[in-house]
């Protein structure tokens, strides 16, 4: 068994990130906390990610489709479909992004 404190895992200054394997773990994730504003570029992964929004709100988009999500919401993006968001409200976007595999791959494009 691990217990990990969110605070000692990397920061990016808008996301904690837990690489599952670093613990063991076959799933990975971001823990994110995003100024509005701000977001990843498009990008894809050989996997679904799935988004769980805690707090906030935020425009994605994934492949042609433009979605608008709160808190309450959970977005999938699908496997290798390009997807990207911003926090699209006027305060912080809190979100659980999380990818099923033990080793993040992302292409950025």
């Amino acid at each position: 068994m691990s217990v990990i404190r969110i605070e000692n895992l990397p920061d990016s200054g808008n996301s904690y990130r837990f690489d599952g394997a670093a613990h063991d773990a076959p799933v990975s994730l971001f823990l994110l906390h995003t100024r509005p504003g701000e977001g990843p570029g498009l990008h894809h992964h050989p996997y679904t990610e799935t988004f769980v929004i805690q707090e906030g709100q935020a425009t994605f988009t994934v492949g042609d489709d433009t979605i608008e999500a709160r808190a309450g919401d959970i977005v999938v993006a699908p496997a290798d479909t390009p997807h990207a968001f911003v926090n699209s409200g006027p305060g912080v976007l809190r979100s659980v992004n999380i990818h099923p595999v033990a080793e993040m791959e992302t292409v950025w494009l």
